[in-house]
């Protein structure tokens, strides 16, 4: 098996979760297909999907909800089937 990072697209503020009342997109644990959408980056006032490039299960969630991220932070990873 092979382990993939998500980085980050463009900087902002990074979101587990559409809503604060909503669950997470994933937990580790979760399997991925490619295109579904797992977090979102806000800026300013804008969000943009984050999507997993890869089938597979999240393994490590690598940042905490509302952190502010740089453009190439890791966020997550996957390991493919």
């Amino acid at each position: 098996m092979t382990t993939h990072t998500i980085e980050a697209p463009m900087p902002g503020v990074f979101y587990r979760r559409s809503d604060p009342d909503e669950p997470p997109y994933v937990e580790e644990g979760d399997s991925v297909e490619a295109g579904d959408v797992v977090a979102l980056i806000g800026v300013m006032k804008n969000f943009y999907d984050v999507e997993a490039e890869v089938n597979g299960t999240v393994t490590e969630v690598l940042v905490e909800n509302e952190t502010e991220i740089d453009a190439e932070a890791e966020l997550l990873t996957i390991e493919t089937d």
